[in-house]
């Protein structure tokens, strides 16, 4: 195919995960690459800062990464090369409870399940299917709806994966094994109620058993960087502090994949598109927002259950049905005065994060989409209900809600860190009901960002799939 000379064969607006994994696919083909990002520096929700006090490194989005080391993609890209290091807490998760015990998500399925009690067999026999079959359907599930390789492995996944959270936990009889479930179900942001937020429970506790949820050394910026360096050692090029907000500020390409949501690219590329194709985009849902706090410690959190101090990630919320009644009123527009809440303690596991016998930690809880509400008050205070003392060594904050969450990110609409609602009816149509989900109605128009298959999370997975389909569509490249 013999294509007339353009500035550049590809152009890739905004630098999350998905935008780089886009860039370096397309670079990795022979083509040129230039990559464009509105801020100063790369990364979208990959980057690190001092957001309390100096010497004291906070990561501004994303924390932990189990779908980073379990990404299809990434594990094929010399990223170690370029300094990403990661670092593996003995204990991926832990989910306190008000008796002051605890239940622990380890690296073992025997280990995890040997602490359940009655539930032991119970846990065996959900997750170690899925744990042994997901080498042959990550592929499948990291990507958009297709016939699958394995269609019998797919099945047995999806036959449990498609099914509510709180039908789920109807296999335990424990509460600490229900309440494990219900801290894993509600990273998807949904009521646990909602069809297929059992699919996320199970990808994150198959990731924890199979390689754990590590923190990257230095803060999350670290994957950014290595990303960007191994994109631009291929030959790519990066401009930062250039903010697109139409189709004409652009240079000349053959193909621009959008790294954004699609409120964004409507603004953008609207007048490019199809009456159908902008009446689906216009009618695209955003789910609930996050408030988020970072702090600056004085010592570790003093929590309760001696297993929570060795874990990277806490879910705080006690009981199941604690948590189901509280995200099913943050859905329902209401703020809630116990939200359930998700703590990383990085500092624990990596000393570079701060000052010598300080500590850092970060928290959000979830919010209606949009709340200027102030919820420090009351996340710190389901911290102290599982960690008595908390506030006492807490040197400074530095708090995000969910409106100034989209101030900072213009991807987080109203403070929406999943790129829009990840339910059963957005699950494989997002942004909109098209053979590839990635392929607009304009030519040479893509999207790459969280709001295509398979949705949020650093993985990359969106961006390379739409990279894939732009390979093939215009330059004829398989």
């Amino acid at each position: 195919m013999v294509l007339e000379k353009r500035d550049f064969d590809a152009i890739v607006v905004g630098s999350g995960p998905n935008g780089l994994a886009a860039a370096i696919l397309m670079q990795q083909k022979g083509l040129s690459v230039l990559l464009i990002e509105g801020k100063e520096t790369i990364g979208g929700g990959l980057r690190t800062a001092e957001l309390t006090l100096p010497g004291f490194l906070h990561d501004i989005c994303s924390a932990i990464h189990p779908l980073a080391v379990a990404s299809p993609f990434f594990e094929t890209l010399p990223l170690g090369k370029y300094g990403l290091e990661y670092i593996f807490p003995p204990t991926a998760a832990a989910h306190p409870f008000d008796n002051g015990a605890a239940a622990i998500i380890k690296t073992a399925i025997e280990q995890t399940a040997g602490l359940l009690d009655a539930d032991e067999q119970a846990y065996k026999k959900l997750m170690q299917p899925v744990v042994s079959e997901w080498p042959l359907i990550a592929p499948d599930v990291l990507g958009p709806l297709h016939y699958p390789k394995h269609p019998l492995a797919m099945a047995r996944f999806g036959f449990t994966a498609l099914t509510s959270a709180a039908h789920l936990v109807k296999r335990f009889k424990t509460v600490e094994a229900r309440g494990l479930i219900a801290g894993m179900a509600a990273h998807s942001i949904l009521p646990l109620t909602n069809a297929a937020t059992s699919a996320i429970a199970l990808v994150l506790m198959a990731q924890a058993h199979l390689k754990g949820w590590p923190i990257p050394k230095g803060g999350s910026i670290s994957i950014a960087n290595a990303l960007a360096s191994y994109f631009l050692s291929l030959g790519g090029k990066i401009e930062t502090n250039f903010y697109v907000s139409s189709m004409e500020q652009l240079p000349s390409a053959h193909v621009v994949l959008f790294d954004v949501t699609p409120k964004q690219l409507l603004q953008i590329a609207g007048h490019r598109f199809s009456s159908i194709y902008k009446w689906q985009l216009e009618r695209y849902r955003y789910g609930m927002g996050v408030f988020k706090i970072d702090w600056a410690l004085d010592a570790p959190i003093p929590f309760t259950a001696p297993e929570c101090r060795e874990a990277g990630t806490i879910h705080l919320g006690n009981t199941f049905e604690e948590i189901a009644t509280t995200e099913q009123q943050c859905w329902e527009g209401k703020t809630v005065e116990k939200p359930f809440v998700l703590l990383t303690q990085p500092s624990i596991f990596d000393p570079t994060r701060a000052p010598k016998g300080k500590h850092t930690a970060w928290a959000y809880c979830h919010v209606p989409n949009g709340s200027k509400t102030n919820m420090t008050d009351a996340i710190e205070k389901q911290v102290e209900r599982f960690a008595p003392g908390f506030r006492e060594i807490i040197l400074a904050r530095y708090t995000f809600n969910a409106a100034q969450m989209e101030e900072y990110n213009p991807n987080y609409i109203g403070g929406d860190i999943n790129g829009g609602v990840i339910d059963i009816g957005q699950l494989f149509t997002r942004p909109a009901l098209r053979w590839s989900p990635y392929k607009t109605s304009a030519r040479g128009i893509y999207i790459c960002s969280s709001s295509t298959p398979p949705g949020g999370g650093v993985h990359g997975m969106c961006g390379y799939h739409a990279a894939k389909r732009a390979l093939s569509d215009i330059f004829d490249i398989v």
